[in-house]
C-alpha cells in the first residue's frame, strides 16, 4: 500500500480546517444582524498572525513549552523504568497492575486543586501534573511491548546466566524501543492539555492557558482563540515531527511487523 508524499498529506490535511472557516466566516457574515458572541474567524486568523510578532505570547509560549519538555522529560525516565521492571518481573506486575489501571484512570484535571495544595507552587505543581498524566501511556505501552520480546531471545540470555535485569536492558529496550517511542508521542498533547488547564485555573503562572486568560480579561476574543488555536497547531506540529523521527529511527519494525507508518 503506497504512501502519501508529505507535500499530498500537506494539502489534503488543510483542505478541511480551510473548509470550515469559510463556512464559519460566511455563517457569520450572512447571519442575522446584532451582537455576535464570537468574534468572525477573518478576526481570529488575523489576531494568530499577530502572535508570530507578539513577544508576550512568545514568553508564555516558552513557558508552557518548557514545562511540558521537563515534565515529559521525567515521565519518560520514570514510565520506561517502571515498565521494563515491571515487564521483568511478571509476579510484581499482576500484584500491582490493579493500582496501575485505577490511577491511570484518574483524570489529572480533577487533581488540580489537591496538587496546589500540596506542593504550593503553580510552576511545581504544573511540573507534576503532567509527570503524573504523562507516564501512563508510556508506561502501559512499554510493558506491552515486553509482551511482544521474542522469549527464545530471553531463554537463550537466561541459559548464559543473565539477570532479569540484565535481560530487560540488553533484549527487552531495543525490542520495545517502537512502542516507547509511540506511548511519548501520544502524550504531546496531553501534557500540553494539562499545563494550559493549570495555567487557566491558576492565572499565577506563565503560559498560553495565562496568556488566554489575560486576553479574555482585556475584551480581545480574537487573541484569546488565537492563542486557543497556536497551542493546536504546536501539540499538532509536534507530534507530526516525532511521528517523522518514528518513521526514520524504526524502519526495521515496519519491516519485521508490516505495520504501515502514519
Amino acid at each position: 500500500m503506497s504512501t502519501l508524499t508529505w507535500q499530498r498529506r500537506i494539502l489534503l490535511g488543510t483542505t478541511g480546517p480551510a473548509l470550515l472557516g469559510v463556512t464559519a466566516e460566511l455563517a457569520h457574515r450572512l447571519g442575522p444582524p446584532g451582537p455576535r458572541l464570537l468574534p468572525a474567524p477573518s478576526s481570529v486568523a488575523a489576531a494568530a498572525a499577530g502572535l508570530l510578532t507578539d513577544g508576550e505570547f512568545a514568553a508564555h509560549a516558552y513557558a508552557t513549552l518548557y514545562a511540558c519538555a521537563a515534565g515529559l522529560a521525567a515521565a519518560f525516565g520514570l514510565a520506561v523504568t517502571m515498565g521494563l521492571l515491571l515487564g521483568a518481573l511478571p509476579r510484581v506486575e499482576h500484584v500491582l497492575r490493579p493500582i496501575i489501571e485505577f490511577l491511570r484512570s484518574v483524570p489529572s484535571l480533577v487533581l488540580i486543586p489537591l496538587v496546589l495544595s500540596l506542593l504550593g507552587d503553580p510552576s511545581v505543581a504544573k511540573t507534576a501534573l503532567i509527570v503524573y498524566s504523562c507516564s501512563w501511556p508510556v508506561l502501559i505501552t512499554t510493558l506491552y511491548g515486553m509482551l511482544e520480546v521474542e522469549a527464545l531471545l530471553k531463554e537463550t540470555l537466561r541459559a548464559y546466566g543473565f539477570g532479569p535485569l540484565a535481560i530487560a536492558w540488553r533484549a527487552c529496550l531495543p525490542s520495545t524501543a517502537p512502542h516507547i517511542a509511540t506511548g511519548l508521542r501520544l502524550t504531546i498533547p496531553v501534557a500540553l492539555i494539562v499545563s494550559v488547564s493549570v495555567e487557566v485555573i491558576t492565572g499565577a503562572t506563565p503560559g498560553i492557558g495565562t496568556y488566554i486568560v489575560n486576553a479574555y480579561s482585556f475584551d480581545r476574543p480574537a487573541h484569546a482563540l488565537a492563542a486557543t488555536l497556536a497551542a493546536g497547531l504546536l501539540a499538532l506540529a509536534i507530534t507530526e515531527l516525532c511521528a517523522a523521527g518514528e518513521h526514520r529511527l524504526f524502519t526495521w519494525y515496519r519491516h519485521t511487523t508490516g505495520a504501515q507508518p502514519r
